[in-house]
Parts: structure tokens; C-alpha cells; sequence
């Protein structure tokens, strides 16, 4: 009990600080929360990676690969958000866009994830796969006009957005849902854990429904 209530205690003043960052600069704010998540996805990834041959529940290893991905998604996401200026000739579109696909790529993922759980992955065809399905997104935002518009500067989100965040939510939701078909192969807190995270991250995903402004509260709330 008590290291659950240090946990709280830490988790507390990490949101807590992040928020006031926000208050601060939206931007810096925005990077730290984004740089946290890509870390953790890393993580997720070289855990994976280094035990690729001795792990039996491929169903980390399979999210290992995808979060590599994801995270390379999301920093380009960081690196594009508006009034950063990597990027210049793009709008506030291109951050959202890369949002949306890193999303689509993280949910997808975690519905695949359990069916894979009792079959022989195969590591360089599932690497090669996951480049592919990257190459495609990176060429369908900034090379052509593939990738349906996300936000328009003034008016907000498009339907295609709100949409698409409904969808995810979904497809997240169902993951769940089929997670719980192989509660056998998890520890159970291992479980809830798994599940706390999908849903939190469904909560996100609802939150980014809301913002007219890229610098909204909504938006604010959605990545912390």
C-alpha cells in the first residue's frame, strides 16, 4: 500500500509540474510530454528487442517492434508542432496529421497484438512490415496529398479527425476486449495494468476532440 501511494505521490507531481509548464509555454510543455512518451516507447522497444530470444509471450515482442514506429512518428509529430519552425511551409495540419497516424499505428497494433501472442514471429518480417506501413505515412503527409487534412488554421479540427479519433477509441476498446481472451498468458496485475493503459489512452484520444486551438485546454488535458 504504501508503494502504491508513493507511486501516486510521483505521478501527482510529474502531471502536476507538466501542467504548469503548460501555463509557462505550451511548447515546452508539449515537448516534455511528447519526449516522455517517446522514451517510453524506446524502452518498450529495446526491452523487447534484447529479449527476443528468450521471451515467450510474443505479444510484447510484436508491441516492441510497433512502438519503435510509433515513437519515430511522434517525434516528427514534436519536431512539427506549430511554431517550432523545423519544418517551414507547413501548418498546424502536418503535427495533427502525424498525430492521427502514429494513433491509427499504436491502436492497430494492440488489436493485432493478441494473435499473435501464440505464433512464431517472425522478426524481420514484422520489422520490414512496420517500415513499409512508416515509408507509406511519411510519403503520404509530406511528399503528396494522400492523407486526408486533419486541421484547418481558424477552423479547427475536420471530420475526418473527429472521426478517425472515434474510430481509434474503437479499435482500442476491442483490443481490450480480445486482451481479455488471453488473460492466461499474463500475470494479472500485468493485466490491469495493460488495460489501465488502453483506456487512459482512449480518454486521450476523446480529449483531442475538443480543440479548436492546437494550444487549447483540451489539447492540453489529452497529453497529459
Amino acid at each position: 500500500m504504501e508503494r502504491i501511494s508513493n507511486r501516486i505521490i510521483i505521478w501527482f507531481i510529474i502531471l502536476t509540474a507538466l501542467g504548469v509548464s503548460a501555463s509557462y509555454n505550451f511548447l515546452f510543455f508539449h515537448s516534455l510530454a511528447e519526449i516522455f512518451s517517446i522514451v517510453i516507447a524506446c524502452g518498450i522497444f529495446m526491452f523487447a528487442w534484447n529479449t527476443r530470444n528468450v521471451i515467450e509471450n510474443n505479444y510484447l515482442l510484436f508491441l516492441g517492434f510497433a512502438y519503435l514506429f510509433i515513437a519515430g512518428l511522434d517525434f516528427l509529430h514534436t519536431l512539427s508542432y506549430k511554431g517550432l519552425g523545423v519544418f517551414p511551409g507547413y501548418n498546424a495540419d502536418l503535427p495533427t496529421q502525424l498525430w492521427i497516424a502514429a494513433r491509427y499505428m499504436e491502436s492497430i497494433s494492440l488489436l493485432i497484438a493478441p494473435f499473435v501472442l501464440n505464433t512464431k514471429l517472425n522478426t524481420r518480417l514484422t520489422i520490414s512490415v512496420f517500415t513499409v506501413i512508416f515509408c507509406i505515412i511519411i510519403y503520404s503527409i509530406f511528399f503528396s496529398t494522400i492523407f486526408p487534412v486533419c486541421f484547418i488554421e481558424g477552423a479547427g479540427l475536420t471530420a475526418f479527425k473527429k472521426i478517425s479519433e472515434y474510430v481509434i477509441s474503437t479499435i482500442l476498446l476491442i483490443s481490450v476486449f480480445f486482451l481479455f481472451t488471453k488473460t492466461e498468458h499474463f500475470e494479472k496485475n500485468i493485466i490491469h495494468l495493460l488495460v489501465g493503459s488502453i483506456v487512459l489512452t482512449i480518454f486521450s484520444e476523446l480529449a483531442f476532440t475538443f480543440y479548436i486551438s492546437v494550444y487549447g485546454l483540451s489539447n492540453i488535458v489529452g497529453h497529459l
